[in-house]
């Protein structure tokens, strides 16, 4: 009886370590892939959405000043305008 249980023991210490060697090699291939997959993203000159997100918040920021200064060279050139000469 005492030998049964042994070899119970022993197989469920190989599956634990089993498992365990699995769940390191998954982590080991993800990351790996992740690199992979950021080196090609990086060599192909792609953007990170952080990147895109603050081009874009300059891109609107300026069409704020544009449409303001428009605004402003209108209101100066009605001023013009209106000014009597002489």
């Amino acid at each position: 009886m005492q030998t049964r249980n042994k070899l119970m023991d022993d197989m469920a210490q190989l599956m634990t370590n089993a498992m365990g060697v699995a769940q390191g090699a998954r982590a080991e291939a993800e990351v790996a892939f992740k690199s992979l997959l950021d080196r090609w993203l990086a060599d192909r000159d792609f953007v990170t959405r952080e990147e895109f997100d603050a081009v874009r918040s300059m891109a609107q920021k300026a069409r704020e000043e544009n449409a303001a200064l428009e605004a402003r060279i209108a209101a100066l050139e009605a001023a013009a305008r209106d000014k009597p000469t002489g």
